[in-house]
């Protein structure tokens, strides 16, 4: 890897812009803070510096340069984030090769690659007419077709098993990665649309029928090791950018609704495929967009499901709305049904969530009964100390006032008897891991260590003094910032990041040291007083090292050595 060009393409990036692409920053002071993408965070706890071009959370620890930045958040290789991050200041960085990065299960991926080539296959060829023919008839065009990689499996039961074995792979894996049972493949005469973890590597599919044979209409791959719906989000790898562009992120519930949507020319999209929401799903979602619209089902189980995602959304710290679609519908027969321009109409007026709730209150109230019509109205009222926003409770309050023809003042003081009875929900504190007591040795090596990223005259003074660091952490990050320095004439934090990105464990401690939000300067006094405190732990070590060697000595006269040089290391000779 030729760090020089990194360095160039992280000299010439901005990490503001970059983490303020992908989520919200506010400016305080000359630093920047946002909520951290990378542990369950309801308020902003990271920390983005443009002065040193690095990010940290106090609370999870992450930190990092725009590399490790986008590694993380976007789940993308080194080399890959070079290449993006070249593209976008200018800097050609072709002459870096992108490697492919190993994991364990690499062999799945590549079995779920070659069957999505052979459903495409099929597909496209003769044997595909009457299932190209279906997929027409539901307006799925050949492009679509392409973007999505729909395919078709074949009515053979086992023409798929036999091309993966000749391959090389066992039945037994074939199994443990849902395309085989036994001997035979799980899918059989059916339109396959291929299922993407988030980096985009296909990991599932749903096959569907397009014939009336009896069959469920669609069948899916189970759980596996690759395959785990509750951290996943259809369509979320190709969304990103849309999402960002459109600054809002709608969501659907299945692979269906985002094709149809995709039809249309909307492609700010994702698929729960189901209707549960997991911590997992939470987080991606708040990684493309703080905006949230709920386009679910318009059946009785969307509502209700549009209902507990939206609370589970608000806890996030995100802005959410709803779009009801009406007679029962999902965005797939909506758009079929009505259109464009009907569709992106609903989207555009979608309900604020409180609005929503409010809505929803008045199903199935019988207002003949002056006792459902207070309830109902209570009900409004309880649901309105939710609202943050003083002006959008004056409108609930003055249609309320209108429509049952109270008293705006009445309503206003129920309202704010509401308001002041209201039991504030039990905040969930995330208990953090028990941290290790560090004593005064430890701290100062961390200062040091701190400083020699910041500093020249302590780089100097760690390679003159004789200084015991307590680990190979320490003691390898101290040699790695000197070598640096010594090449490079200057250490900058980001830069120095990109050096030493393949030491995983040094990037640990560093980013510990970083996290710990030391001060930025320290007078000569104070890093003397480090050095001290270093210096005298490294004679207490030797001086207890000393000791227990006099003990196991028996000539009289190499105890005498020992013992004058325990004197020398006391009087500080």
């Amino acid at each position: 890897m030729n760090n020089d060009l990194a360095n160039l393409v992280r000299s010439k990036t901005d990490i503001v812009d970059i983490i303020g692409e992908r989520i919200p920053l506010v400016a305080r002071g000359k630093n920047f803070f946002g909520v951290c993408p990378f542990h369950d965070d309801s308020n902003p706890s990271m920390c983005v510096s443009r002065e040193k071009q690095i990010y940290t959370c106090f609370s999870c620890h992450a930190t990092g340069n725009v590399f490790t930045f986008l590694m993380n958040y976007e789940h993308m290789d080194f080399r890959e984030v070079l290449h993006y991050l070249g593209e976008k200041v200018g800097v050609n960085t072709s002459s870096v090769q992108i490697k492919k990065k190993s994991t364990k299960f690499d062999k799945f991926y590549d079995a779920y690659g070659f069957s999505t080539k052979y459903f495409q296959n099929n597909l496209s060829s003769g044997i595909g007419r009457d299932a190209r023919s279906y997929l027409s008839s539901r307006g799925i065009n050949d492009e679509i077709i392409k973007e999505f990689e729909i395919g078709l499996s074949l009515e053979s039961r086992d023409d798929l098993t036999k091309l993966l074995t000749n391959k090389g792979y066992e039945l037994s894996e074939l199994n443990r990665i849902g395309l085989s049972s036994d001997d035979h493949d799980i899918y059989n005469d059916r339109i396959m649309f291929p299922l993407y973890d988030v980096s985009g590597k296909v990991v599932g599919f749903s096959g569907r029928i397009y014939k009336d044979n009896g069959q469920n209409k669609y069948l899916n791959t189970k759980e596996t090791d690759i395959f785990k719906k509750g951290e996943m989000l259809y369509h979320y790898h190709i969304a990103r950018e849309e999402c960002r562009l459109k600054k809002s992120v709608i969501i659907m519930e299945g692979f269906m609704d985002v094709i149809r949507a995709s039809t249309i020319g909307i492609k700010n999209t994702v698929a729960l495929m189901g209707t549960a929401l997991t911590k997992e799903q939470i987080n991606l979602i708040k990684r493309l967009s703080n905006n949230i619209i709920l386009c679910l089902d318009g059946d009785g189980p969307g509502v209700k499901a549009a209902t507990s995602i939206g609370e589970e959304l608000l806890r996030g710290g995100v802005e959410v709305k709803v779009v009801i679609l009406p007679d029962n519908d999902d965005p797939d027969s909506f758009i079929l049904k009505h259109g464009k321009d009907r569709f992106i109409g609903m989207i555009e007026n979608a309900l604020n969530f409180s609005d929503f709730k409010i809505n929803q209150l008045k199903v199935n109230v019988d207002f003949r009964s002056d006792e459902e019509k207070a309830n109902y109205i209570n009900a409004v009222l309880k649901e309105t100390t939710k609202i943050d926003d003083e002006i959008r409770v004056e409108v609930v309050l003055k249609r309320l006032a209108k429509e049952f023809d109270i008293g705006y003042n009445t309503l206003e003081m129920r309202f704010n008897s509401l308001k002041n009875q209201e039991i504030k929900p039990v905040q969930q504190v995330e208990i953090p891991k028990k941290k290790v007591r560090k004593d005064k040795y430890m701290k100062a090596v961390e200062q040091i260590l701190y400083f020699m990223l910041n500093n020249d005259w302590v780089i100097s003074q760690v390679e003159n003094e004789r200084l015991i660091f307590p680990n190979e952490e320490s003691r390898v990050l101290s040699s790695e910032i000197i070598y640096y320095y010594k090449k490079y004439g200057v250490v900058n934090v980001a830069d120095f990041y990109t050096y030493i990105q393949d030491k995983e464990n040094i990037l640990m401690f560093l980013n510990g040291i970083l996290a710990e939000n030391y001060n930025e300067v320290a007078t000569k006094e104070e890093l003397f007083e480090y050095f001290k405190v270093v210096r005298n732990y490294g004679i207490e070590q030797e001086i207890k090292r000393l000791t227990s060697l006099m003990k196991k000595e028996v000539d009289p006269l190499e105890q005498a050595k020992i013992v004058e040089k325990i004197r020398k290391l006391r009087i500080g000779e």
